[in-house]
Formats: C-alpha cells, structure tokens, sequence
C-alpha cells in the first residue's frame, strides 16, 4: 500500500469509517498518545500487518469457524423426520 504525503495529510488513500470496541479504541489510543502520532497511523499499521501465523502453519477455514458450526452430536437423530421438533418454530418472530 502506497501513501502519497503532502506535509502531515495523507492524500492518496480512501477514507473507511469502522465501529470498533471501545477496548480496543481504547489499546488504539493509548498506543497512538505514547507514540505521538495520529491513531490512523496506529490503524493503517495494524491493518498493514502480516498475520502472526507462518505459511507452514496455515490455519485452515474449518480451524476459524469451528466454534460457529453446530455438531451433529449436539442434535436429535430424528430432527429431520420428526415434526414434533417444528412445534412452536417461527412462533416468536417479529411481523
């Protein structure tokens, strides 16, 4: 990523508004006030960063989203032939 500086603005570059944490806004700005610089800078290197893992230990889509996959030792083993499980399904769902 290439920035184009005039004095202290950064012309080159698109600006994104992002909603963040206010822990993490908080680990931002703090790290920027002892740094002296702009919290955007602490932003532009942290996105800039290469990720802590190595190729050789690549982490694998099923690795990042195990915890948001429901396990099938988890559900009924007739949850797709037995309409009892249907009973009360979309009852609470706003209209």
């Amino acid at each position: 990523m290439h920035f184009c500086r005039n004095g202290n603005t950064v012309v080159c570059v698109k600006t994104l508004t992002v909603k963040i944490p206010e822990t993490l806004f908080a680990e931002i700005a703090s790290d920027a006030k002892a740094r002296n610089v702009p919290k955007s800078e602490i932003v532009r290197e942290r996105l800039i960063r290469k990720p802590a893992t190595s190729k050789k230990t690549k982490v694998s889509l099923w690795d990042r989203m195990e915890d948001l996959v429901i396990h099938s030792d988890s559900l009924p083993t007739d949850l797709s032939t037995n309409k009892a499980h249907l009973k009360n399904y979309g009852k609470n769902r706003p209209r």
